[in-house]
């Protein structure tokens, strides 16, 4: 593969539980192969754990806490799935102004199964075409998007790009696609970059005084209630 994407640092975002493995090791690798630099971001920092379905698969060091990411240092967005994964990452309010952030910046999103319930929480779905698991269809279309039953969806209707798909057995598909895209993407000027970064702060200031909201799913749920599984 070329090096594409040699100079980009692509944020992998995702809970500290319950990612779907797959849907995370074949995009980060496709990324690296690509020349590019990807970096695990999670709600706290130390590990993620992955399942493969219902199993706990393996876990992953993360590079840096979401609430201390900048999204100014980043070329680019990945959202993995996992049933629990987005249900977790949506309460967290720094997660959400991350998504928010990159997409205000014009920066590509690669997303996949249940990732979009992420994009779902943060607003970013209204006026956007886009695919994941089936499951999700409605909660795409209350928030005001498109749902497509398609191997790979790309959407231009917005302040960025957004690739989605639907399941593990679209990866070859969506990798491709997410490469591609990613690879057309300047690097941020620092200008930019510093404009980015004020307003993503002064929004995470904004945010520390909100209530923290809890997820469904905690360490006691994962291996029994993630019937909806990729």
């Amino acid at each position: 593969m070329a090096k594409e994407l040699s100079g980009q640092r692509i944020a992998f975002m995702a809970s500290n539980q319950g990612m779907e493995q797959a849907e995370f090791t074949r995009p980060w690798q496709a990324v690296k192969e690509a020349g590019g630099t990807p970096e695990l971001l999670a709600p706290e920092p130390g590990v993620a754990q992955a399942f493969n379905h219902l199993d706990k698969g393996d876990k992953f060091p993360v590079d840096r806490a979401i609430a201390d990411a900048n999204p100014a240092d980043y070329d680019g967005l990945m959202l993995p799935g996992g049933v629990a994964n987005p249900d977790q990452l949506r309460t967290v309010p720094a997660a959400v102004q991350f998504a928010k952030a990159m997409f205000e910046a014009g920066k590509p999103a690669a997303v996949i199964c249940h990732g979009p319930w992420t994009l779902v929480e943060a607003g970013l779905v209204r006026g956007r075409t886009l695919t994941s698991w089936p499951s999700l269809r409605t909660d795409i279309q209350n928030a005001g998007g498109q749902w497509a039953d398609v191997q790979v969806q790309r959407c231009t209707a917005g302040p960025n790009v957004l690739i989605t798909s639907r399941k593990p057995d679209d990866l070859a598909a969506f990798c491709r696609e997410m490469v591609a895209e990613f690879g057309k993407t300047p690097v941020t000027d620092d200008t930019a970059s510093d404009d980015i970064a004020q307003e993503h702060q002064a929004q995470l200031n904004q945010l520390r005084d909100e209530p923290v909201r809890s997820s469904h799913y905690d360490d006691r749920h994962l291996q029994t209630e993630q019937r909806d599984a990729e």
